[in-house]
């Protein structure tokens, strides 16, 4: 799929870090050898599943298996997700900060103390590679605007946009940076299909899921009663997925997910961009059938 993404005009393949899905470095040197002109991006690993170090040792091996098409994409992760694995959730704004600093000087091949390390270097040189941070809150997008190349928003609606630009941008300028050298990714949930109905149906377990996890600001932000999310949240808890699918609503699915006919998709994708936002990542489910998908989203969206 990436190799046809590759050829159907996409420019970047990101890839999951999470313990249950397939390791993300094996899958992206696979993919590194499987392609020859997309970048390729961890979307997005964190601090505290895997050392720093490590982290800069496995991106940095990615951007030469690859001839230095290698993104790091690096955010403070999922605090159910870490429960699960016995993992202290701490200071994640900090956590994130010291480990892109310490990423920086690592991938610089310098010997790095202080950020956590106590005189880590890696003993190869790893060549250029831009840090993305995946970023929600409003000290997180602030911050992804002071120190990173580019920021990674989970998000499909323009209205959280209209929130979150002016956040980075507002980072950057403290910085004394220029605004526009730091790019903003709109990280998606798609669903693309000529069948308006099959694809609305197909984003319905991601988009269940979202609302499951959004905070009571963003379902404010778009209307959503706190009862209506909760009769979610409650269905997936039970593992009730049918029940679940039936409290999404049409608003959910608009909210949370760009999903429709390619023109439809293509009207929302505009929306995005006139925010501010300078990519658009084609998120989970990208289709009832993700090939096909993929081919038609090439051919009529890109």
């Amino acid at each position: 799929m990436a190799k046809l993404a590759e050829d159907a005009g996409f420019d970047t393949i990101w890839i999951t870090d999470h313990y249950n899905n397939r390791d993300v470095y094996s899958t992206l040197a696979i993919l590194a050898l499987a392609t020859s002109r997309v970048r390729l991006g961890t979307g997005v690993t964190n601090p505290y599943t895997r050392n720093v170090a490590v982290t800069a040792s496995s991106i940095a091996s990615i951007n030469e298996i690859s001839g230095g098409r290698a993104i790091l994409g690096i955010g403070p992760g999922d605090k159910a997700t870490f429960d699960a694995m016995g993992i202290a959730w701490e200071k994640p704004l900090s956590a994130v900060r010291d480990s892109v600093a310490a990423l920086r000087e690592l991938l610089a091949k310098k010997r790095v103390e202080g950020h956590g390390m106590a005189g880590a270097q890696l003993a190869f040189s790893a060549g250029k590679i831009p840090i993305y941070i995946g970023a929600q809150g409003p000290k997180m997008l602030e911050m992804a605007g002071m120190i990173a190349d580019g920021v990674l928003v989970n998000a499909s609606h323009p209205d959280d946009f209209k929130y979150a630009v002016p956040l980075v941008r507002q980072g950057a300028e403290k910085a004394g940076r220029d605004p526009k050298e730091v790019e903003i990714s709109a990280y998606t949930s798609f669903s693309a299909d000529k069948n308006p109905d099959k694809a609305a149906n197909e984003a319905k377990i991601v988009v269940a899921f979202i609302v499951a996890g959004s905070p009571e600001t963003v379902l404010s932000r778009h209307g959503i009663e706190a009862e209506e999310a909760a009769a979610v949240s409650r269905a997936i808890a039970k593992g009730d997925f049918g029940s679940a699918l039936a409290a999404v609503t049409s608003t959910m699915i608009d909210v949370f997910s760009v999903s429709g006919t390619p023109v439809e998709c293509r009207a929302r994708v505009d929306e995005l961009l006139a925010t501010g936002v300078t990519q658009i990542v084609v998120g989970s489910p990208i289709g009832p059938n993700k090939e096909r998908s993929i081919k038609l989203i090439g051919k009529e969206i890109l």
